[in-house]
């Protein structure tokens, strides 16, 4: 029986790309795979067929050799192995797929075939006061981290020399070991996964491409951050193996306990302590913000606890949105260190509020009567 032409087989013109072969090759692999087809004999012929048809194509020297032979070039044993389930099977399939979508298992791909590990992604905590974090800054940190070797520009080979494909994985950076229909993918024991064999390793950084280094960056803060915020710069992490794409540095960011303000999103905490007399007559007072003094207006018989707010005085998120506000709490402070005269003159001032309790001091009188309604209906 006559076999079909292979660019027949998958639906491609003789000129398709090897993008294109791939391609076709995963679509119908995927819809004849016995795996799929619950032991139908003629789709599993059909599988065996695309299967045979994409080693060859895939292949450059066997495609050229198909090109100007035909089936003729595999004949007696030439072409050897496109017979029965031996080129691919539903594993490979499937991880070619979620290999494209998802990056290849955390891993890139470099010339060759050969897996690249991305350098490792860094996190550096930055501590900062809340006047730098509400305004922003830009500020300079050290990082110690891995960077690209320069005398062998991150191949790890000589200056004058390359690396070299692995002959074991042929610069896949994987093996495949079968047993029957089932195939297990396992790391190149020659090369440790990575495609490639350095022979004459460079003197800087043995081979690995990279080296050890304190880098110097600068951080640009953006105004309005929080403990908590990230800042990420990319390529800045972890130089990969060999050339491999660096990792990125995360600047974690951690705002400095304050001793005046407290910050809860975009609004800023304060307790101003005010005089007595203030409280009790009423008066202008200086409260401080972060940027400057500002003058707050409190009226007669305020209590401790009121709570100013000052609209505008707070913070600008990094996030956007309004401006919050500055709430000021007035503790009314108890005045300390009297002296005699002091003394006398407060005795002076509390007989003259005495008898008359609920005019003055209406919450005290309010208290000490609950509580005296308490103990009556206890005995009662």
């Amino acid at each position: 029986m006559s076999k079909r032409d292979y660019y027949e087989v998958l639906g491609v013109e003789k000129s398709a790309t090897e993008r294109e072969i791939k391609k076709a090759y995963k679509r119908l692999a995927m819809k004849y795979h016995p795996d799929r087809t619950a032991g139908d004999k003629d789709l599993e012929a059909k599988f065996k067929e695309v299967k045979e048809a994409y080693e060859v194509l895939s292949d450059a020297g066997k495609r050229q050799q198909y090109d100007q032979f035909g089936h003729a070039a595999f004949e007696q044993g030439h072409g050897g192995g496109h017979g029965g389930f031996g080129g691919a099977d539903f594993s490979d399939v499937f991880g070619d797929v979620f290999g494209d979508i998802f990056g290849g298992g955390g891993g890139r791909r470099g010339g060759g075939g050969q897996r690249q590990q991305r350098g490792a992604d860094l996190r550096y905590n930055l501590e900062m006061s809340l006047e730098d974090a509400v305004r922003g800054k830009e500020l300079e940190i050290k990082v110690p981290t891995w960077v690209s070797c320069e005398p062998c520009d991150g191949s790890g080979a000589k200056k004058g020399s390359k690396p070299k494909t692995c002959s074991t994985c042929h610069g896949q950076g994987q093996v495949q070991m079968r047993q029957g229909f089932f195939a297990v993918q396992q790391t190149c024991p020659t090369c440790k996964g990575k495609g490639q064999i350095i022979a004459d390793p460079c003197n800087s950084c043995h081979g690995q491409g990279r080296v050890e280094k304190t880098k110097t960056l600068s951080v640009k803060i953006p105004a309005g951050v929080d403990t908590g915020d990230r800042i990420r710069l990319a390529g800045e992490g972890e130089a990969g193996l060999n050339g491999a794409p660096a990792g990125d540095l995360f600047v974690q960011v951690h705002v400095k306990d304050h001793p005046i303000f407290v910050r809860d999103g975009n609004n800023l905490y304060c307790e101003v302590p005010i005089g007595f007399s203030t409280s009790a007559l009423g008066g202008e007072i200086e409260v401080p913000t972060l940027d400057g003094r500002a003058k707050l207006k409190v009226p007669s018989e305020t209590q401790t606890g009121k709570m100013f707010r000052l609209r505008g005085k707070g913070v600008k998120s990094v996030r956007g949105g309004a401006i919050g506000d500055l709430m000021c709490k007035v503790i009314i402070e108890t005045p300390v260190n009297l002296n005699e005269k002091q003394k006398d003159l407060l005795r002076q001032f509390e007989e003259s509020m005495s008898g008359k309790p609920a005019k003055y001091r209406p919450k005290e009188q309010g208290f000490f009567d609950g509580v005296k309604k308490f103990f009556d209906d206890l005995t009662s």
